[in-house]
Formats: C-alpha cells, sequence, structure tokens
C-alpha cells in the first residue's frame, strides 16, 4: 500500500487518522507518567498492550490482512511521535515495525510471509530479535526430526514483550534464518538490563537452552556462511537506522515540551532580565527557537530519507546494490545528524528552565540519557565516514546489520 493510494481511499485516510490520534494520546499519557516509568525501569508490558489494542503494532501490515496499510514515512512518524512521551516505547515500536516487516522482503517464499503476517495481524504479535552481530552466534544442531538452538546474545530490545523473533544461528557450516515463537521451553530472557538510559527498552540477554526448532520456523533454506543474501533483504538496516534517527529526534522534542511547558508553569525570571515572566525573557525565547528549528531541520531530512528509503525498496528483487547504497547513505546522513541535534537538545534544556529543574524528582535528565545510551548502539563517526566517503569517492557502503 503507498502514500498516494491511501490519499485517494477516504476509508483508509480515516484509518490513518484514527491511528495518528492513537499515537499523540498515548504519548500524551507516557509523557505524563514520564518520570515515574523512568524510575521504575520494568519491561512496558502495559505499554505495549495499549500499542496492540489500539492496532499500532499492526499499522503497517497489508490491509487485506487486517493492519493499517500505512507506509515506512508514517510508520517512523509514529515511532517519533510516541518517543515524545517515552522514548523506549518509540524505540520498541521501531523495532517491531522493521522485525515483522522483514519477513515480507527476506522470505524466498511469499506464502510463508503472508502466512506470518496473518497470524502476527490476527494476534497483534510484537516482533523482537536477537542478531546482535558483535556476540558469539547462536549454534544449531539436529536432534531426531528437529533441531536444537543454544546459545546467548547479550542484548535483545523487547526480551520479554516478544512473541516472535528473528534469529540467525549456525548449523555447521551453514547458516539458518529463523522465525522463533517465545513460549517454548528454553528460551530465557534475563533480568540484566539496568543502564544509564532507554530503561523501558527491556534490552536485557536473552538464552537460548536447547530450545527446539522445527523445519517450519525456517524463514530462508540453510545456507552457505558467505552465501551473500539478496539485496532487498538487507534494507532492515537502513531501515532500523532510520528508527533509532526518528526516536532520537522524538526524544529531543518530547525534552523540548517538557521544558517550555516547566518556563511557562515554574521557571522564575532573572533578575536582570528585565522581564516579568520567564517567558518573556529574550534568550530563553532565542534558546527555544534555535532548538526548535534544528529539530525541524532534523524532522524534514529524517521524512526525506525515509521517502527515499521506502520507494527504493518498493522495487523488490529488481533492486539493485548500488540503489540501495545510495538509499542508504541518505538514512546514515539523516542519523549523524539527528545524533548531534538530539544529544544538544537534549543536554541543553536545562539552559531553559534553570537549577531547580534538576530535581530528581522531575528526571528531566531521563531525554539525554535515554538518547545518550542508544547513541552508542553503532559509533557515528563510522556514520559519518560512510556518508563521506560517499560523498568524496563515490563508495556505497558494504551491507551488513551495521551499514
Amino acid at each position: 500500500m503507498n502514500a498516494l493510494h491511501l490519499l485517494k481511499d477516504p476509508d483508509l485516510q480515516d484509518d490513518r487518522a484514527r491511528l495518528f490520534a492513537r499515537a499523540e494520546e498515548i504519548s500524551a499519557d507516557l509523557a505524563r507518567r514520564g518520570a515515574e516509568l523512568d524510575a521504575e525501569g520494568r519491561p512496558p508490558i502495559a505499554e505495549i498492550e495499549r500499542l496492540k489494542k489500539d492496532g499500532l503494532l499492526n499499522a503497517l501490515h497489508p490491509v487485506e490482512i487486517g493492519g493499517g496499510g500505512l507506509d515506512w514515512l508514517d510508520g517512523l512518524r509514529l515511532v517519533r511521535i510516541l518517543a515524545r512521551g517515552e522514548s523506549s516505547v518509540g524505540q520498541l515500536l521501531g523495532y517491531h515495525f522493521v522485525n515483522s516487516q522483514y519477513i515480507y522482503w527476506a522470505a524466498d517464499d511469499p506464502d510463508k510471509a503472508w502466512d506470518l503476517g496473518v497470524e502476527t495481524v490476527a494476534k497483534s504479535l510484537y516482533w523482537g530479535a536477537a542478531v546482535n552481530p558483535r556476540d558469539p552466534g547462536l549454534t544449531l544442531t539436529q536432534d531426531g526430526d528437529h533441531y536444537l538452538l543454544n546459545g546467548r546474545k547479550t542484548f535483545s530490545t523487547g526480551a520479554h514483550i516478544s512473541n516472535r523473533l528473528n534469529a540467525n544461528a549456525a548449523f555447521g557450516d551453514q547458516i539458518a534464518n529463523l522465525v522463533l515463537p517465545t513460549d517454548r521451553p528454553g528460551y530465557v530472557a534475563n533480568d540484566d538490563w539496568d543502564n544509564i538510559g532507554q530503561r523501558l527498552s527491556d534490552s536485557g540477554s536473552v538464552e537460548f537452552r536447547d530450545f527446539p526448532v522445527y523445519d517450519s520456523d525456517f524463514l530462508l533454506p540453510l545456507a552457505a556462511r558467505d552465501t551473500a543474501p539478496a539485496v532487498q533483504a538487507t534494507f532492515n538496516t537502513p531501515l532500523i537506522q532510520l528508527v533509532f534517527v526518528n526516536f532520537y529526534i522524538g526524544t529531543a522534542e518530547g525534552a523540548l515540551d517538557a521544558a517550555i511547558d516547566y518556563v511557562r508553569t515554574t521557571t522564575r525570571p532573572w533578575l536582570t532580565s528585565g522581564v516579568e515572566k520567564a517567558s518573556e525573557d529574550p534568550y530563553i525565547l532565542e534558546r527555544i527557537g534555535e532548538f526548535r528549528a534544528a529539530l525541524k531541520a532534523s524532522a524534514a531530512l529524517a521524512d526525506a530519507a525515509a521517502t527515499t528509503v521506502q520507494s527504493v525498496l518498493a522495487r523488490g528483487r529488481t533492486v539493485t546494490a548500488q540503489e540501495r547504497g545510495e538509499a542508504a547513505i541518505e538514512a546514515y546522513a539523516a542519523k549523524v545528524n539527528a545524533t548531534h541535534v538530539a544529544l544538544d537538545v537534549t543536554a541543553r534544556v536545562f539552559e531553559l528552565t534553570g537549577a531547580r529543574s534538576t530535581a530528581s524528582h522531575y528526571r528531566f535528565d531521563r531525554y539525554w540519557r535515554n538518547v545518550r545510551t542508544h547513541t552508542l548502539h553503532d559509533p557515528v563517526f563510522y556514520k559519518a565516514r560512510e556518508v563521506g566517503d560517499f560523498a568524496l569517492n563515490g563508495r556505497v557502503p558494504e551491507p551488513s546489520l551495521y551499514s
């Protein structure tokens, strides 16, 4: 389903409007409870249940199977909206979008992908992944008429809330690409996520202990380790990078909104400002204007990159490695920009709110902690190098889970 089709169909437009309205309502509720949620730092089970109930998890699935039929541009905007209220919930929605949509362009059997999509929509399943490439790989061994999966992944976002996981495992000298239900015996989600930010992202370690795997769990046939994936199957990386971009921006927008509200209601004018209200202070006005302008520019760059990536992805199996690489560069340029803007805004909103706003019960520092924690996921200077290498040498990045 594309944006033009949405514009031509009034019913789809109404559905789209409802999804965005629900996202705004959920985001506002999350913002009101943000300090409390951050202090608790628990897996957001109730929050994800609300996303399921309100249809947001199915927003990108085809309308033919009951999904919302939205495109990637709209899906990433939903991520941005939710991140304004709570950064981790925005991240979790974005991860689910990429992990659950991956089946449509990666599976070599369209019927299998369609059946997985039907089940996902019908049950409102949440999709996570256990594919961190910096960990030792998972191993698969034969056990009679099925297989056993063993191994550990240090980080698996949505570890406790995931209903399905994308996972890769070594089977001798071959690689298995799997879709796994998490309700089987042998899946263990550990309670070891205790980082300073993204505290609700449920990103602790997972283990597979003689986890049973069946032929029906294979998304792709077994392949040699050095087999290059189809170009279309590598779009999960630029898309997950765009998820990062949008929840960074959304988090910074949420920080600025919270600061503006605090200035209006609580901040006192400085002694020598010559104004009666902090909201009239020229330096506060200047900073709000600068922050707002930077965030609007970053959001526009993010939307432009999303439009480019989704238009290239829509070419399906005819897409070339060069086309994929050029689209990825647009996403990575947006990633470089959003990282710097979000870190700057979330750190500097205290210049608007003043010393009293650093009281621990406000937890305004959570916005910076969230962005700072996740922007270390993959070093931004490597993304900047890829953008520079393309600009200077015309070289596109080699596809990987990071590029």
